[in-house]
């Protein structure tokens, strides 16, 4: 059994204790430190997940613990799969990151079911990892500056001089995992703004967010559709022609919501920066 399924029978066993907790950490250590891969990313996008640290990487093994483990339950009351006891089911012996993409196949838990689990788990080891955080919107306007922008999926804190903003991001994708996901894929097409996790919290409406840094960037002017399109083709992205005109798709992965607010001049080099968009493999069959 490798040092993956080791932490996910860690977890199903004992939950979060210390020792899980150090089991997780040092595989963190050893994906930051080129010694492990995290496969549901290509070496590429693996320096994305990096540039996210730590709090980034051990919310994403707990993810796909999450999904591992819904499914080895579904699988052990009957539901198709290789998993048939709760022996098996406890073991966790199925898993790897791969995991994470088997358990959409026929049969297994939907989206709605994986993503409560996974934000069930990642709260739990967030709050056991010091990582989670109750009072954030008050600590962060404390610390970082009043909140200066709030949309769909971001609330954004920030005091004039600092060089980054504080973001509380929930998610808006069918599953956490996938939220992570687009954090590490952001990082990896736009390293220029890269999102650092720094912890986790619930807002006053109950939703689940994550706390990060990211550089501010100076805005000369909002960029011309022109200006998007030519920034991703050199990314290997085209337009996906759905009529919007903001999405934008390449051969593994989709770029959506690239309207001018989310794209700027940046005032320092006179080229487009992204500071926002939408962000996913293009085969969900992937990934969860």
């Amino acid at each position: 059994m490798d040092v993956l399924n080791n932490i996910y029978a860690a977890i199903a066993a004992e939950g979060f204790t210390d020792g899980t907790l150090q089991m997780i950490d040092n595989y963190t250590i050893d994906i930051q430190n080129g010694r492990k891969d995290f496969s549901r990313f290509n070496l590429s996008e693996h320096a994305g997940l990096c540039k996210g640290d730590s709090p980034l990487i051990g919310a994403s093994i707990v993810a796909c613990y999450a999904s591992a483990s819904l499914g080895a339950s579904s699988n052990a009351e009957g539901s198709q799969g290789q998993c048939q006891s709760r022996a098996e089911v406890s073991s966790l012996n199925l898993c790897r990151d791969a995991a994470c993409a088997r358990s959409i196949e026929q049969g297994s838990p939907a989206n709605w079911e994986i993503d409560e689990q996974q934000e069930k788990f990642i709260e739990q080891w967030a709050k056991a990892a010091n990582l989670w955080e109750d009072d954030s919107e008050n600590i962060l306007t404390a610390e970082f500056g009043p909140m200066i922008a709030q949309g769909a999926e971001a609330k954004v804190y920030y005091s004039d001089g600092n060089t980054s903003v504080i973001k509380e991001r929930t998610s808006i994708y069918s599953t956490w995992q996938k939220a992570l996901d687009a954090i590490a894929l952001h990082n990896y097409l736009f390293p220029e703004t890269a999102m650092k996790v720094i912890g986790f919290t619930r807002d006053g409406d109950g939703l689940m967010r994550i706390v990060l840094t990211q550089p501010y960037v100076n805005c000369l002017r909002l960029a011309t559709k022109e200006e998007i399109d030519d920034m991703v083709a050199a990314k290997g992205f085209h337009d996906n022609r759905d009529g919007q005109g903001v999405n934008y798709i390449s051969d593994r992965l989709a770029l959506e919501d690239m309207h001018p607010a989310n794209v700027f001049i940046d005032a320092v080099t006179a080229k487009p920066i992204c500071i926002d968009c939408i962000v996913k493999f293009v085969n969900p069959l992937q990934r969860v």
